[in-house]
């Protein structure tokens, strides 16, 4: 799975599947505040009496908030309420998960960047570092030449 998600088509396909989803919500909220309206009308105490209430009343389910101004009295109402919770989570659950898969790919390529970089920095010092070893070495043995001579 983890070589699938760094591929770019497959962040393409979370992106173009969260873009579905919010289209089916957006056609769910309406057709479920179409619905709602005839559902709850003739209703004792029904407050969902027209459609741009319902659509509110729909925005407000789908995403959790429930303001409580307006609610469905009936069983119908209710049986679309639930409806339109579950299409809601769901909506929010698969854009969620397409942005973090698009961050998480990010910073998935930084890291390979910065280790690849961090690799070619490792090796240009350890070439540095032995030709400063083989200098301090070949000074040392000099050193040792000439205190050995002067025996």
């Amino acid at each position: 799975m983890g070589r699938l998600a760094g591929k770019r088509w497959w962040r393409k396909l979370h992106v173009r599947a969260a873009l579905w989803v919010s289209l089916a919500t957006v056609v769910i909220l309406l057709v479920g505040s179409a619905l709602v309206v005839p559902a709850e009308e003739g209703a004792p105490d029904a407050n969902i009496t027209s459609f741009p209430k319902a659509v509110w009343w729909a925005i407000e389910t789908a995403t959790t908030v429930g303001y409580g101004d307006l609610y469905p009295v009936t069983l119908g109402g209710r049986v679309i309420a639930s409806v339109l919770m579950l299409a809601g989570i769901t909506t929010f659950g698969m854009v969620t998960a397409a942005i973090a898969t698009w961050f998480v790919g990010k910073a998935e390529q930084d890291a390979h960047r910065l280790g690849s970089e961090v690799r070619r920095y490792a090796k240009e010092g350890e070439g540095a570092m032995d030709s400063e070893l083989r200098a301090l070495h070949e000074r040392f043995d000099r050193v040792e030449r000439l205190l050995a001579d002067k025996r």
